[in-house]
């Protein structure tokens, strides 16, 4: 047996609105408004490879994806020179993938994850790296992930280091599919 319990509006003790709903699938908490749980989800990847031979930003040929039946959720990002920054406060999800051209005997290939909380000095939150001890260049994927609690959407942003990578060492990218992407979803708030 079960039971359902219809309601408008939840409040607290004191008669303050804790709990609204629409009627149409959209709720309010403590004046946040919520529909299936996910307020913000985007997704961006490199259109071209770069940084061939290069330790330093991934600062240009940042797109968001736009093929495929893509589509995100809410604002979404903002990038500038391949600084990403936030709609909004909250605690995000940062999920990224590297594709790699690893130069023959390029032993350890790294793409960091840099992050900031004051607009000016960035730490190394997340490292994708790979390798390659053979005598041919590599086809690679790396990973990272971080959990960022975004506090202040002045100050904190997000962006990308290649380090460590030989001569013939690159990120890959196109601009009809994935190679290197990052995904960013907001899990709730700060």
């Amino acid at each position: 047996m079960s039971s359902i319990l219809k309601v408008d509006q939840l409040q607290d003790s004191g008669g303050n609105e804790i709990i609204t709903s629409n009627g149409s699938g959209t709720i309010t908490v403590n004046n946040q408004t919520f529909k299936n749980g996910i307020t913000m989800a985007d997704q961006w990847r490199l259109t071209t490879n770069t940084n061939q031979g290069v330790d330093g930003d991934i600062s240009s040929n940042w797109e968001r994806v736009d093929s495929d039946g893509f589509n995100y959720i809410g604002t979404g990002l903002t990038e500038s020179s391949g600084i990403f920054s936030f709609p909004s406060t909250g605690i995000y999800l940062i999920n990224f993938n590297g594709r790699l051209t690893v130069d023959n005997g390029d032993t350890t290939a790294n793409i960091t994850l840099q992050t900031t909380e004051d607009n000016s000095n960035y730490g190394t939150a997340a490292n994708a790296s790979s390798g390659n001890t053979g005598t041919s260049n590599i086809s690679a994927t790396a990973t990272a992930n971080f959990i960022f609690d975004v506090t202040n959407i002045t100050t904190h942003k997000f962006k990308f280091q290649s380090n460590s990578f030989g001569t013939a060492t690159s990120v890959n990218g196109g601009t009809n599919d994935n190679r290197t992407h990052v995904t960013v979803i907001r899990l709730g708030d700060t």
